[in-house]
């Protein structure tokens, strides 16, 4: 079983549309970062995947089931919403019993050893708790379900650096207990490059890319060579797509997808970093000369 299915996913407001033909395949047990603009649809995406907004049309199941019909699957999965909702008037340890209450699978002693052991305060609150401690605080309720799937929206936006590896250490420490999968949405390319193994990009409503990162930056390179005209439209040996081309007076420098080693000597050849890799495919869907040229979803390894 997948952690998230989608088929032609879409979602529309009046005649805006926040995610359009998205279709995808999320495996168990991986973390996977979901990465993109603001804008992109990210948010949508992960509220269609717990069932806070439903489809316009296409289809989506959330570990095999629907999110909007089947309320099993709620508590199986936690959810850190992108402003990490907490009630303001309740202390810690009061939303640690109100966790208690409302969820069937409760392990309130690791939340609350882990909030102790970071210096969170339960007695206070969360009104009066900084940025980084309700941080802290929603993670380690959602992690207290004791989920199959966990989903963050931009949990580390606010965050400052040092707050930020608190946050992703308490994560991975969750993660490392119960082998839950996690969406972790974000566009700190650095962090995520910490703890995930897989990548979603998501821009202008669209799915750019899917898969392991570590297939994904194997099937990718980074060509130098001497400017030629139409470099984008002539054929280079090796290389299946031109994802970003930049030209600085004689000299070419693009981004590809391969699906086996470069085998045109007039072009030398470099790994890509992963920050390469995003920027390349969220520069892509903004540049208008590209607007015409298919989406590629890629998540299988080659041979080279």
């Amino acid at each position: 079983m997948n952690a998230i299915e989608a088929r032609g996913l879409s979602k529309r407001y009046r005649k805006q549309w926040a995610l359009q033909d998205c279709s995808f395949d999320l495996p168990m047990g991986r973390v996977a970062a979901l990465v993109g603009p603001n804008g992109a649809g990210k948010t949508t995406l992960l509220h269609i995947a717990v069932g806070l907004l439903a489809p316009t049309s296409g289809s989506i199941t959330t570990l095999g089931d629907r999110p909007a019909i089947d309320e099993d699957m709620l508590s199986r999965v936690g959810f850190v919403a992108q402003d990490t909702p907490l009630y303001r008037n309740l202390t810690g340890e009061e939303m640690l019993a109100y966790g208690a209450h409302t969820n069937s699978e409760w392990d309130g002693d690791f939340a609350r050893d882990r909030l102790r052991s970071i210096g969170i305060p339960l007695d206070r609150k969360t009104a009066t708790l900084s940025g980084g401690q309700r941080a802290q605080l929603a993670l380690a309720l959602a992690l207290a379900k004791r989920p199959q799937l966990l989903l963050l929206d931009e949990p580390l936006a606010s965050l400052d650096p040092l707050a930020r590896r608190e946050f992703l250490g308490t994560l991975m420490e969750g993660v490392a207990t119960d082998d839950v999968t996690v969406v972790l949405s974000s566009h700190l390319v650095a962090d995520l490059e910490r703890v995930c193994d897989h990548l979603m990009i998501l821009a202008n409503g669209r799915l750019q890319l899917n898969g392991t990162i570590e297939d994904l930056l194997d099937e990718h390179r980074v060509l130098v060579g001497l400017r030629a005209t139409g470099t984008k439209r002539r054929a280079i040996g090796g290389v299946v797509d031109v994802v970003e081309e930049n030209v600085t007076g004689r000299q070419a420098t693009l981004v590809v997808r391969t699906d086996g080693p470069i085998v045109d000597p007039k072009w030398e050849e470099y790994e890509v970093s992963l920050e390469d890799l995003v920027l390349a495919y969220l520069g892509r869907r903004s540049n208008p000369h590209d607007a015409d040229e298919p989406v590629r979803a890629v998540g299988a390894g080659r041979p080279r």
